[in-house]
């Protein structure tokens, strides 16, 4: 058996999109690692080509144990990816302490790394969206799932690992196969069901008087273009680090769902709706990803548009499925 990939959180959004780009560029000997429970996540997994598909205890379990075939290189997207988990434990050590280990057995293995650190590293954005290392230090996220993903960002810089694996902070990334998340799917997602049920998109007010209702700002990312980048760093070796992963380009939540009515050929209907309480101090107005490192690192490819994207995952996925995907 020739060397596997292993990609944990393959059942999940970006995880499924990475088995399936894989899988195009001729790549089964796949060993997926993920956690199914009881939820409909499993659907994820079909259509796909793979070796295994393995619990993540399980998987760290035989890792340490030397029972798993060669392995070239590890995409570690497995984590808790809620921005509302209150359980701080939880996501120390699913977030955490889990990618720490792994990360410690590929460095002693010569394995590639690649692993999901997030854009909700950077809090509020008050200290930029930038991703050199020298930035790190200053940054305060919002929620503890963003702390869990910087911890790490943390200990991988003080102990010099960066010039041998690789982070990406995706940025808002949205496209198909999110169907699962609930309450943390897109918005691109969330505008479609509106839409369909009510005619209506609703949208949270601002709180700020330098942002107008619907124009709070965002660097959406289509899925295809956050695949490209993961895997560029699989099949290019050299380039390490910690870099953004989105488009460079911030736009509107009211772009965004004139985007969905537009792939839908109906006109704009947006309502704006008070904000809860909860989230008015912890809420991002702008967030944009600045992507000079990614480029000089030799990712070249141009990035979709967000009309474009958000047309080609209605017509293509969502409305195709209508009826099938979780509500």
């Amino acid at each position: 058996m020739s060397n596997m990939i292993v990609v944990t959180g393959a059942a999940g959004f970006i995880g499924r999109n990475v088995v399936a780009e894989l899988n195009l560029r001729g790549r089964d000997d796949l060993l997926l690692v993920d956690n199914l429970g009881r939820d409909e996540k499993w659907r994820n997994l079909v259509g796909l080509h793979y070796e295994d598909i393995i619990e993540s205890q399980d998987f760290l379990a035989r890792l340490q144990a030397d029972t798993l075939p060669g392995i070239e290189g590890v995409i570690h997207l497995g984590a808790c990816s809620a921005t509302t988990e209150r359980d701080a434990g939880f996501l120390l050590r699913n977030n955490y302490h889990y990618t720490r280990t792994l990360c410690e057995w590929t460095l002693r293995h010569k394995v590639r790394f690649i692993y999901a650190s997030s854009a909700a590293t950077y809090g509020d954005g008050s200290q930029g969206y930038d991703d050199d290392l020298a930035a790190l230090d200053r940054l305060q996220p919002l929620n503890m799932y963003g702390y869990s993903k910087h911890m790490f960002d943390l200990w991988a810089h003080r102990y010099g690992f960066f010039n041998r694996i690789v982070g990406l902070k995706y940025f808002n990334v949205y496209g198909p196969y999110e169907d699962h998340k609930e309450d943390m799917r897109s918005v691109v997602h969330k505008s479609y069901q509106q839409i369909r049920n009510t005619g209506v998109v609703k949208l949270f007010k601002s709180y700020r008087p330098e942002y107008a209702d619907g124009e709070q700002l965002r660097d959406f990312i289509f899925v295809k273009d956050a695949v490209a980048m993961t895997l560029f760093f699989l099949e290019n070796r050299i380039p390490s680090g910690l870099f953004n992963c989105g488009t460079g380009k911030a736009r509107s939540w009211k772009d965004l769902a004139t985007a969905v009515f537009s792939a839908l050929d109906l006109p704009p209907v947006i309502e704006f709706i008070e904000m809860p309480e909860s989230l008015r101090g912890k809420y991002q107005y702008f967030t944009q990803a600045r992507m000079a490192r990614m480029r000089a690192a030799g990712y070249a490819q141009p990035f979709t548009s967000l009309e474009d994207g958000v047309r080609k995952y209605v017509t293509a996925y969502l409305d195709p499925h209508e009826g099938i995907t979780a509500a």
